[in-house]
């Protein structure tokens, strides 16, 4: 399970130490694309292919579902953590996620969320446990 909260420095080449406690779970290999509200989500392979598959099943006629589809697809990238615990993050998902030098790495159970730190910082300060709740509430939790 992918839970905690972990602060790294991207290095001068672009790479990022993937937090022990994640890398039995992420696996060597694993899945980086653009996440939802600017950060990325990073996927273990067995996760993608869950995720792909849910994907896969939306009506290909439905111009909302291609364009959901795409955003996730064109910018995935698979990535491979080397023998010190990197991994590389492109230039694009940096540019997409606002990374200048310091991010977050958050686990979300069965995915992580890699977040440049200011924009995790303020995301994290507008969360509102007790509004969310009476949201989530509706969803039967």
């Amino acid at each position: 399970m992918l839970i905690g909260e972990f602060e790294h420095s991207l290095d001068a080449k672009g790479r990022l130490i993937m937090p022990s406690k994640f890398r039995e779970d992420i696996g060597d290999k694993f899945i980086v694309t653009k996440g939802l509200d600017g950060c990325l989500f990073g996927f273990s392979l067995v996760e993608w292919k869950n995720f792909e598959e849910k994907l896969r099943s939306l009506p290909i006629s439905n111009k909302d579902a291609r364009d959901f589809s795409r955003f996730f697809f064109a910018g995935a990238i698979e990535c491979e953590i080397d023998k010190q615990g990197r991994f590389l993050v492109s230039s694009n998902l940096r540019n997409f996620a606002n990374f200048k030098k310091d991010v977050v790495i958050i686990g979300m159970n069965s995915r992580i969320e890699i977040w440049a730190k200011d924009r995790w910082n303020g995301e994290d300060n507008s969360i509102s446990a007790d509004e969310i709740a009476s949201k989530m509430e509706m969803l039967g939790i």
